[in-house]
Parts: C-alpha cells; sequence; structure tokens
C-alpha cells in the first residue's frame, strides 16, 4: 500500500473552473515526486486539495488515500487528526504562513500541542530540537518572523511541518521568494529530512531543474492535468510531450552552447479552467500540434518503460522544442 494514493481527482471551483482533472498519482514512504507546471496549471490546488484546504463551495471528487484512508470521506474530526500529524505542507512565502506578532517557538510548539504530543515543556523541548534539526540555534525559538531573514523564516515552516512527525510532507514552491544560494541550502535541508526520516515528499515548482535535482519522479500538469510523468531525470532531459520539453528548454545548461542560442520561452498562456478548449488542451500552444488534436483529448499512455504522456505523439520522434518555441 502507498502511503499516498490519488485517484481520478477532480477539482472545480464554485464558478464552474475545473482547476484539476482526473489525476491519479502515488507516493511510497521515502520516494520524492516533483509536480511541475506553469501558473494556473493546478498544482497549488491539487496540493491544497490533500488535506482538505479548498475554500467552501470547491466539489472534490475522487479518492485521496493516505495510509489507505480516504481524506475526502474523513469526518472533521479525523481532517484535523490528520493535518500536521499525518500529512503537512510547507507553503510559497514564510512571511504570510507565519504570524508576525507570535514568537516563532510559541508557533511551533501549538501543533505538537493541539495533536497532544508532548507536554508544555515537553514541547518546548521538541521545538528546539527541530530548530536545531533544520539548521538554526535553539535559542532563535524567541524570535518574531520579522527578525529573521527569509532562508531562516522557511527553515522554521519546514520545523513546524516535521513537528507532528508526519509521514508525509507537501512542499509547495518552497523556495520560491530565496535566492540561489539559500535555494540550493533549502533544497538539501528537505532532501536531508526526507531521506533521514524516511518521509514521502510531494515538490511543487515551476521549475524543471530543481525538480529534476531534487525528486525521484517528476508529473508535469498542463490545465488541471498529468500531461506525462516518469522517473525526474528523464523527463528533465528527455521530456516525451510537447509542453514537458517546452519547460526544460526555458531553462539553460551550464556548458551548453546550443541552449545558451536557443530560443526560448512558449507563446501564449495556459488556458482559463473555467473555458477549456477542446480536444487536447495544450493543441493551442503546441508547436507538434495534428488536426486530430484539435477534436481528440490525448490520455497518458506508456511512452517507455516507467514513463506515460498524453500526446499523439508518444511512440514516434517529438520535435525538439527549443528549435520551435519563441
Amino acid at each position: 500500500m502507498s502511503l499516498l494514493d490519488v485517484r481520478n481527482l477532480e477539482v472545480t471551483y464554485a464558478g464552474g473552473a475545473r482547476a484539476v482533472r482526473g489525476v491519479d498519482l502515488s507516493v511510497e514512504a521515502g520516494q520524492k515526486l516533483g509536480i511541475a507546471g506553469e501558473s494556473g496549471c493546478g498544482k497549488s490546488t491539487l496540493a491544497l486539495a490533500l488535506l482538505r484546504l479548498l475554500p467552501a463551495g470547491t466539489k472534490v471528487s475522487g479518492e485521496i488515500l493516505l495510509n489507505g484512508e480516504d481524506v475526502l470521506t474523513m469526518k472533521w474530526g479525523q481532517v484535523r487528526a490528520v493535518r500536521w500529524a499525518g500529512a503537512s505542507i510547507v507553503f510559497q512565502g514564510a512571511m504570510h504562513s507565519l504570524n508576525a506578532v507570535h514568537r516563532i517557538g510559541d508557533q511551533i510548539a501549538e501543533p505538537i500541542l493541539l495533536h497532544k504530543k508532548a507536554t508544555p515543556s515537553g514541547a518546548k523541548k521538541r521545538v528546539g530540537e527541530l530548530l536545531e534539526h533544520v539548521g538554526l540555534p535553539a535559542a532563535r525559538a524567541d524570535a518574531y518572523p520579522h527578525e529573521l531573514s527569509g532562508g531562516q523564516r522557511q527553515r522554521v515552516m519546514i520545523a513546524m511541518a516535521l513537528a507532528c512527525d508526519p509521514g508525509l510532507i507537501i512542499a509547495d514552491e518552497p523556495t520560491t521568494a530565496l535566492d540561489v544560494m539559500i535555494q540550493a541550502q533549502i533544497l538539501r535541508l528537505i532532501e536531508q529530512l526526507v531521506s533521514d526520516q524516511d518521509l514521502g515528499l510531494v515538490m511543487i515548482s515551476h521549475d524543471l531543474a530543481v525538480l529534476s535535482d531534487t525528486c525521484d519522479r517528476l508529473a508535469v500538469m498542463y490545465a488541471g492535468r498529468v500531461v506525462e510523468e516518469g522517473p525526474a531525470s528523464q523527463v528533465y532531459e528527455n521530456a516525451r510531450h510537447p509542453y514537458g520539453k517546452a519547460l526544460s528548454a526555458a531553462f539553460p545548461r551550464i556548458g551548453d552552447v546550443a541552449s545558451r542560442f536557443a530560443p526560448r520561452g512558449l507563446p501564449g498562456d495556459p488556458p482559463d479552467p473555467s473555458a477549456l478548449p477542446t480536444g487536447c488542451t495544450f493543441h493551442p500552444r503546441c508547436p507538434v500540434a495534428l488536426d486530430v488534436c484539435a477534436t481528440e483529448d490525448q490520455e497518458l499512455r506508456n511512452a517507455e518503460p516507467g514513463r506515460r504522456a498524453a500526446c499523439v505523439h508518444v511512440g514516434a520522434a517529438v520535435t525538439d522544442a527549443r528549435s520551435t518555441t519563441a
């Protein structure tokens, strides 16, 4: 049994925007799954759905099995018990997630006390251990969020996520607001913690290079669907879906002359989830679209062992997006 099994997940916001459409994913203990895509492709909606954090009025169907139990059918008391203790989330922008008028030690201790994992004195000791575990002195527990740097605040968020010993960590763009040096430190920290504690990790980012370096497997989302999945390094280096190729081409490789001189970017934007195009939703932007792509949607199919892609060209060579995008 997988730590996390997502089966045919559908999320529709009030007003009719279909943000997630038929997503299937699984994560094993100790496995790191990356989810990539542009803004508006449904990544964060998927993350929020995993712990039922979506706004009221949102329609959610399918199954989200955490250790075999469906989060979507749990009573609210069960959901509260699962949050922090079964699975926890690290949001992007720690300054917006931390309470500016409370010391960080109190904020880390809150879920520990809420889930009765320790007494108040035990929680204080645990806070010091967690801070040191993420590379901060225990004495920083008395600091307020504004007294910490961006990288330190993100470490606090990771400490909070680990506070109740969850089996699954969901990291939603955890390094977006950080400079590249601090970003590298945070990513290495997350990797080490997942490895040491045999956690499952779902990491969300628009940056395929970061995900390929951090994760074992990678799922690429477009217009609410997974359009490609497979081993992270293979998807990054040799995507089988034109959208994955375009995302990969947007990041130049050091020492690669071809990538330095190749055109960058992908014309247009992801479609409005409340007015999706017919057929393959990527076809209006696709450099290798065929007539059939405008009328027939494409399901995930085997591209090669351990890899799937939702493209009519799977089984044939897909034109390199580096030479066809502008």
